[in-house]
């Protein structure tokens, strides 16, 4: 118990002189150090909420209202139409006070309220522009005279110097659609699904919805669509991922990626020391709201802000298991990571006598954990397995073994860490004879690991590789991906190109020398607790083994040749591969495209349902004359545009349905059509992992600092989950999911589909280019070891 003693500030014994009071100096330092760092964040916290609540007016405003009205009263005339003497008739003060300063402070204070009235309307006016979104509908590059007008009014009330939350009282609610309009569309999305037949009889199950039970649940949902902030997001948390029973390792979380072509030094410690470094300090500009509002860039110099909701519970975050369901917990603040290697646990304090520390002294205590030989307590090995199999085991071991003593302090310790860490042994990246095999096992390994050496609960887990190689794991119920990228493009670039390595690839700056050693965890494991272990384990291991992935690169065109046909580089590949699906099932299938809603407050996804009536008239007719091939693929590439953009204004279909499902559920009632919606699977599930930051990388002058993206497991048993990441103007990364057990699945054969599908289209938008410019081939091209 030698680490227990540690951890306390001062110890007593009662002697027969009395108490014995032993303080430990130390000890008191770092409370008294974290405490003012604690009191620190708070005013910064409260500094930051008075800035946001007065957005998009500045505190400093007050003041030139206050000097404007008494101006106005020392030259005779009464702005405020006589409220200032009502004010000063009814003040409750004192005799003492003179006339002429009464008349200052009722002027003060309808200065006060009349500021307070003008930032309500400008806040008013900016959630009513922000819900205009009929630009997003007009054709690129051509802009009509209400849109002028609407964007210069966007400038004038949109503030200046806004900080990451300053626009979300004036984010507009997701609005509600009609249950006629959603109906209508829906029957439209299935109908290339369908026969005659079977449309004829979903038709009718529709129509008896919308004209009976329909109409009471919408009554319903308009109720919670007026007094929640978004009708969709809390019951979208609470039962599409935390209620869920079955494993979140594989069906929910999700990875992303290093760099593609670059390691930027083989030393493991040191690229750990880096990214932990360049992750703090991403959450200390969290923290101070430092961040800029992440926004739409369609139109220049205009900004079009997305809600920031979900990046307040980005760090210091676990997902908490429990019998029926879930819960997300969230700690104000963390100034440790949680460590795996080799079977142990470790505590690495960050910060040290009340600063963060170097990139050079995490390396250095990283590299203490790496030399560390002590065994695993007994259990201990494969405890993360817990987190990894079903929910249900891992809540009732929680209570039954976790919930007191050693257990639960180590426990405590690794959830309510900053984030957790992972240093592997194992050594992945493109590498090797063959390349594209080393990227498939690359991706597996983010995605599950060994199954119990990631904290699958975590909100993220990084992982580090014996060759300096890294990579992440997210949870998925706090945060959709985009929020995860952002920090992970920070993280990534901030490493490479900020902080650098030495010559020697060791972290740059010096080592406190007095820096304590990490913690290692202390765990007392039953053999009860071993078998439970034991079983979710087995459960993972089964899941991860049926994971069939496949990780390319696609180098013969990018987003570049696409935009010069005039076509969207979304539509083209969402085309693309629904060709890829039905040339290799023969059929088409439900498509399942992600699209955000965080133009609205707490947004986050809707679907886009790629398969359309259009897309299906394409691809059946591509082997046809090419003029009405052309044309067809126009028309499908135009749908696509117009569902994505309909389920990015909150006209998607569903979002809507889903809570319609909810409130019958709550009702008591049963609904034919609901119930065959719902259980409809998504055989091809597709995301677009873009990049957000462009201007962190420098793809012309270092084209190889780029990231393959991420990837998720697959949806359905016998479909495939399709993530793709257009880089730059000539590269598209693809990631690829299925399952071995599925014998009409096969991730490498749909890969060379896609392949194939992309090229098949481009050549038929633009034939005589493709003749001339001879395609080009990288995608096994070798990958590259800097040390800065």
């Amino acid at each position: 118990m030698a680490e227990a003693h540690q951890a306390v500030a001062f110890q007593f014994t009662v002697t027969p002189e009395g108490i014995d009071l032993q303080l430990s100096h130390q000890a008191l330092t770092e409370i008294y150090l974290s405490g003012v760092r604690s009191w620190k964040k708070r005013i910064v916290r409260l500094k930051n909420s008075v800035i946001t609540g007065v957005y998009p007016a500045s505190p400093s405003s007050w003041l030139f209202v206050v000097i404007a009205i008494l101006a106005t009263m020392y030259t005779r005339s009464d702005p405020s139409m006589g409220l200032i003497a009502k004010i000063q008739e009814h003040l409750p003060v004192s005799q003492s006070m003179s006339t002429q300063c009464q008349a200052v402070v009722s002027a003060v204070l309808f200065s006060t309220m009349l500021w307070l009235l003008l930032i309500f309307t400008m806040r008013l006016c900016l959630k009513q522009l922000l819900s205009y979104h009929r630009w997003m509908f007009e054709q690129h590059g051509k802009m009509s005279n209400t849109t002028k007008v609407w964007v210069a009014l966007v400038r004038i009330f949109s503030g200046r110097k806004p900080l990451l939350y300053s626009y979300q009282g004036s984010l507009p609610n997701l609005p509600l659609p009609t249950t006629k309009d959603t109906v209508k569309r829906y029957l439209e999305s299935v109908r290339p699904l369908m026969d005659d037949t079977q449309f004829e009889r979903m038709t009718k199950l529709a129509t008896e919805f919308e004209t009976t039970l329909g109409n009471r649940l919408q009554w319903y949902l308009k109720l919670k669509a007026l007094w929640a902030a978004n009708y969709v997001s809390d019951w979208w948390e609470e039962y599409v991922y935390l209620r869920g029973r079955s494993p979140i390792m594989v069906n929910s979380n999700y990875y992303g990626m290093d760099f593609l072509y670059v390691t930027p030094t083989p030393i493991q410690a040191a690229r750990a020391g880096n990214t932990i470094h360049a992750m703090l300090l991403y959450r200390r500009k969290l923290n101070k709201e430092e961040i800029k509002p992440v926004s739409l860039s369609r139109i220049p110099g205009t900004v079009i802000p997305l809600c920031a909701a979900q990046c307040e519970r980005m760090f210091n975050t676990t997902r908490t298991p429990g019998e029926e369901t879930d819960t997300v917990q969230h700690w104000q603040d963390s100034d440790y990571v949680a460590v795996y290697h080799r079977g142990r646990y470790f505590r690495l304090r960050v910060y040290h006598s009340g600063r963060l520390l170097s990139p050079r002294e995490i390396e250095f205590q990283i590299q203490r954990i790496l030399d560390d030989t002590s065994p695993p307590s007994k259990g201990e090995e494969k405890l993360g397995a817990l987190t990894a199999g079903d929910r249900i085991p891992w809540a009732k071991a929680r209570v039954k073994y976790f919930s007191s003593g050693v257990n639960k302090r180590s426990l405590d310790c690794i959830e309510k860490a900053a984030f957790f860490v992972t240093l592997d042994d194992d050594e992945q990246g493109m590498m090797g004879d063959d390349p594209a095999a080393s990227l498939d096992r690359y991706a597996k390994s983010l995605l599950h690991g060994k199954c119990y050496d990631r904290w699958f609960d975590k909100s993220f887990s990084v992982v580090f590789y014996k060759n300096g190689k890294n990579g992440m794991n997210a949870e998925h119920s706090w945060a959709d991906a985009p929020v995860v990228a952002h920090l992970w493009e920070y993280a990534l670039a901030t490493d490479s190109f900020q902080l650098g390595y030495n010559a020697e690839g060791h972290c740059k700056g010096e080592v406190d020398s007095s820096l304590p050693k990490p913690q290692k965890l202390n765990w007392e494991i039953p053999p009860e607790c071993e078998e439970l272990i034991s079983q979710s384990l087995a459960v993972a291991q089964n899941l991860a083994d049926d994971v069939d992935f496949h990780v390319f690169s696609f180098r013969d065109f990018g987003k570049g040749k696409v935009k010069k046909c005039r076509v969207s580089p979304d539509a083209f590949i969402q085309i693309a591969l629904q060709l890829a699906y039905y040339r290799e099932r023969g059929s088409f299938c439900l498509t399942y495209e992600a699209s955000m809603t965080r133009l609205f407050r707490e947004g986050r996804t809707e679907t886009v349902r790629s398969c359309t009536s259009e897309s299906s008239a394409f691809v059946q007719a591509l082997d046809g004359e090419e003029v009405p091939c052309r044309r067809l693929f126009r028309a499908a590439s135009e749908k696509h545009q117009q569902l994505y953009r309909m389920a990015m204004t909150g006209a998607g279909i569903d979002r809507h349905l889903f809570c319609l499902y909810v409130v019958s559920k709550y009702l008591g009632e049963e609904s034919p059509f609901l119930k065959e919606v719902l259980s409809e699977p998504w055989r091809l599930s597709t995301s677009q992992t873009p990049v957000q930051q462009v201007e962190l990388f420098d793809l012309v002058n270092h084209p190889e600092y780029i990231s393959c993206g991420g990837g998720f497991g697959p949806v359905a048993d016998d479909g495939y989950g399709v993530s793709y990441c257009i880089v730059g103007d000539n590269m598209i990364n693809f990631h690829i999911s299925c399952k071995h057990s599925c014998p009409q699945t096969d991730a490498h054969k749909f890969g060379a589909q896609i392949r194939k599908a992309l090229r098949d289209i481009l050549q038929l938008l633009s034939p005589n280019q493709q003749e001339k410019e001879p395609k080009k081939t990288g995608e096994s091209r070798p990958e590259v070891k800097k040390d800065q």
